[in-house]
Order: structure tokens, then sequence, then C-alpha cells
């Protein structure tokens, strides 16, 4: 079974993360969602809310579980016995970042990632920016997966 992590703070869960993960779905068994927790980040969602609304999100889809974790992702990638890290990347910036972390990983533990392109009309869409949004009351509907419920409360 190839079983790959997703990792990302997911604050929130865009439809550039929904797209990478279904696209992946057509090469990988499973795929764990691994909200990673991140002191330096500043969240708009707590944790579990993250959590739940991923799950929701794909409460009809048994290929994909949603974990939290608090390590490296390295380590996390261990523990949920994965055999890929799977990355999305919308720019060059984001590739350059991207391609050192997969080198490092790979050396440290031989665990290959998988960088996908996010699709044309996404490369705007990032969850910092779609947190902005939210924080000055704007509509982020169409930046969401259709049917993710986010939950202010």
């Amino acid at each position: 079974m190839r079983r790959a992590i997703f990792p990302g703070t997911f604050d929130p869960f865009t439809i550039g993360h929904a797209s990478v993960v279904s696209r992946a779905l057509t090469f990988i068994d499973e795929i764990v969602i691994g909200i990673g927790i991140n002191e330096n980040k500043h969240t708009h969602f707590p944790l579990e809310k993250r959590e739940a609304m991923i799950r929701d999100y794909y409460r009809n889809e048994p290929r994909i579980k949603v974990q939290s974790y608090d390590c490296l992702t390295i380590d996390f990638a261990k523990q949920m016995d994965a055999c890929l890290i799977l990355r999305g990347i919308r720019t060059v910036k984001d590739f350059e970042y991207e391609e050192t972390i997969a080198d490092i990983n790979r050396k440290l533990t031989g665990i290959e990632t998988i960088l996908l392109f996010t699709e044309p009309e996404q490369t705007c869409v990032s969850s910092t920016i779609v947190r902005e949004l939210l924080q000055y009351g704007k509509d982020i509907s169409m930046f969401v997966p259709k049917g993710m419920k986010i939950n202010e409360e």
C-alpha cells in the first residue's frame, strides 16, 4: 500500500489543498492529512476546528485520514508508515523551498517527496490570503472546497 502524508497547517484548508489531494488519490492508496502544530504561525482556527473541518469534508472518503502532529514532518511520516510526502507548489519560490526540504528529508530517512503543481487558476490562492480575508469579514467560499463547513464559532 502506498501511503503518503500531506503536511501543512491548513488554516484554512483551501481549494488548492483539495486539488492536490484529489489528484494524488489517482496514484496513492491512502493519504494522511497531517496538521502540523507550528508555534511560530499565528492561526485563525484552533487546531481542533481545522481537524474537524477537514475530517467532515472527507467523511465519505475512506482513503483519507486526518491527524495532527507535533514533531518533525519526517518523524510523523515514519510514525504513519508513509513512503511518500506529498506537497503542493504554487510558485518558483515554493519550489526552491520544497526542493531543499525534500533533499534533507530523503537524506535523513529515504522518504521521497512528490511535488504537485497547483492548477493555474489556483496559484493565487494561499491560506495566508484566505485567512486575511476571513479576518476582515470577507466571503471566502470561492477559495475553500465546495461543501466544506467553515465554522467561525
